[in-house]
């Protein structure tokens, strides 16, 4: 006799077909253009940095998979991306040793440590980039210009050290946009800062794109255009408001806007999914945290740079931004104050 079976389960009863695979594999997409005029700024140097903590990510990711008995999860995308951000934010001549330590501990101490992908408090490539900056505070401010006439036939001796030997730097350029403001009350043109034709990290270059990759992910849906949005706005905001106030002292708002690594942070950081909260209300107050914070290390911290800062501790608030507005349970009724 041919009976059929009845599978019940609780909702949703239709998939969007968005699974993990996919939105990482667009995620990367839309940071390849981002890399690749990385690429174009640096040349080869920056190329060996971006491939390094690519490979380094991959690589940890497997190997701790395999000791702990679990099948590899190098095909999620999530190891790539994480690779990708870190390397990034690194400078175009760090030395390969040290990116590939830096993937190290982006995936085992930022990620693996946690419990993997979904269970991370932090986003791993800023867990790393942080542990980087306290071990080798020199290379990790080494800058390096951009469009050398040999970049793409030369790599700079640095980028070969050995480990535990110092770099030794040739052609150094000057200070970053953002350090040149706090320490020279330089202000570097707004539309270089746009276009990335500026030293810095890796990852300071062109906005235009980063701002594309940001919009791509938004319109798929991959994205929580609320984050970057409550970054940036409070950024212009804060920032506008002090340059009104004294416009010799504090820098403009489209240069808060397009320097450093705030474009880079606000879209493909501090978005990410475990780190963020979850509710609407709960993320514009992530974003709007991250963005004063950005503001007041870079004008009255002792760093010119507050992006990394900022978002770690976005990360560290958003399970409690999540208890504070968690939204009421459906068909329930809101409990009167007691007097």
């Amino acid at each position: 006799m041919y009976s059929k079976t009845l599978h019940i389960s609780t909702s949703p009863h239709i998939a969007g077909g968005l699974s993990i695979e996919v939105i990482m594999r667009n995620v990367v997409w839309a940071l390849v253009p981002v890399a690749l005029f990385a690429v174009y700024t640096f040349g080869l140097n920056a190329l060996m940095v971006l491939v390094t903590t690519v490979i380094s990510c991959l690589l940890t990711e497997h190997f701790l998979c395999k000791i702990s008995k679990k099948e590899s999860t190098i095909s999620d995308w999530s190891a790539v991306i994480t690779g990708l951000l870190l390397g990034l934010t690194l400078p175009p001549i760090f030395p390969l040793w040290m990116a590939f330590f830096g993937g190290v501990i982006a995936i085992a101490l930022g990620k693996f440590i946690f419990g993997g992908l979904g269970y991370n408090v932090f986003n791993p490539a800023l867990v790393s980039r942080a542990v980087l900056q306290a071990a080798f505070p020199v290379a990790i401010t080494t800058w390096f210009p951009a469009f050398t006439d040999n970049r793409f036939s030369v790599v700079n001796a640095s980028v070969f050290t050995f480990p535990f030997m110092s770099p030794g730097v040739d052609g150094l350029s000057g200070a970053t946009p953002l350090a040149a403001f706090k320490f020279d009350q330089v202000i570097t043109n707004n539309s270089d800062l746009a276009l990335g034709l500026i030293s810095g990290s890796t990852g300071e270059t062109c906005a235009v794109l980063i701002l594309l990759g940001g919009l791509y992910l938004i319109v798929r849906n991959m994205m929580n255009w609320r984050i970057p949005v409550a970054i940036l706005g409070t950024v212009l905001v804060l920032s506008g408001i002090l340059h009104l106030i004294d416009s010799q002292a504090y820098p403009s708002p489209i240069f808060m806007l397009f320097s450093g690594g705030l474009m880079l942070g606000a879209i493909f950081m501090a978005t990410d999914m475990v780190g963020s909260p979850i509710t609407s209300l709960g993320v514009l107050i992530y974003g709007t945290v991250i963005g004063i914070l950005v503001v007041v290390i870079r004008i009255w911290g002792g760093l010119p740079e507050g992006v990394m800062y900022a978002i770690l501790l976005g990360n560290a608030l958003s399970p409690h931004i999540d208890n504070l507005v968690k939204p009421r349970v459906y068909g329930t009724v809101k409990q009167p104050q007691q007097s």
